[in-house]
């Protein structure tokens, strides 16, 4: 990630872009920028945080340090000079737009009432598409850690990621493997599927 220069080639208004933001500035910055009508998406969940004398539930963003903007460039100057933007995710100096399909993925996600959480970015795994549910047709990685599961949605550009929660049995792979291949160590059984009770686990950080 790189910083950007002005707007040039193709970047296009409608596409989507992400903003660097001095730590813990997220929602400033996000609430600043919506303030003078650009429009603004930063994904958070909840944490609950325990201190000695009380119990708290925060909104945290998911992706610390960012925020997503959707078009907006002709106000660059605008977005730049905003307290606590660092600048536009680029790359050859020019900002670098993420995939829609990406930002819907975590915008529905989020918007579903499961449980989400920061993930560590993955890149490899068993791809597969929810198929019920208030995430159908959602594509994500599948993983599995001592008898549970969990879908992995990530923001290529940011190499970030999030977990979320779904019912075992209501996603199938992208691609079908070979019972040889990576997806073995994945597939659900019946007896998975008592084990977890019809559902995963959220894998905590």
């Amino acid at each position: 990630m790189i910083q950007s220069d002005p707007v040039q080639g193709n970047s296009r208004q409608t596409d989507w872009y992400a903003i660097y933001t001095r730590h813990q500035h997220e929602k400033t910055v996000a609430e600043s920028l919506s303030n003078n009508g650009i429009e603004v998406f930063l994904p958070q969940y909840s944490s609950v945080r325990q201190w000695k004398d009380r119990t708290k539930n925060l909104l945290m963003p998911l992706f610390p340090c960012y925020v997503f903007l959707h078009g907006g460039l002709e106000r660059r100057v605008k977005i730049l000079s905003t307290p606590g933007v660092y600048f536009i995710v680029g790359n050859g100096g020019q900002p670098a737009a993420i995939q829609e399909t990406e930002i819907e993925a975590i915008r529905t996600a989020v918007a579903s009432g499961l449980r989400v959480e920061p993930y560590p970015f993955l890149q490899c795994g068993d791809r597969v598409r929810v198929k019920a549910g208030p995430l159908v047709g959602i594509e994500g990685i599948l993983i599995r850690k001592k008898g549970s599961f969990r879908l992995i949605l990530s923001a290529e550009l940011l190499q970030k990621s999030m977990a979320i929660e779904v019912d075992a049995f209501s996603v199938e792979p992208v691609t079908p493997r070979s019972l040889a291949g990576p997806l073995s160590s994945s597939r659900l059984s019946p007896a998975d599927h008592h084990e977890l009770g019809g559902r995963t686990q959220l894998l905590g950080l």
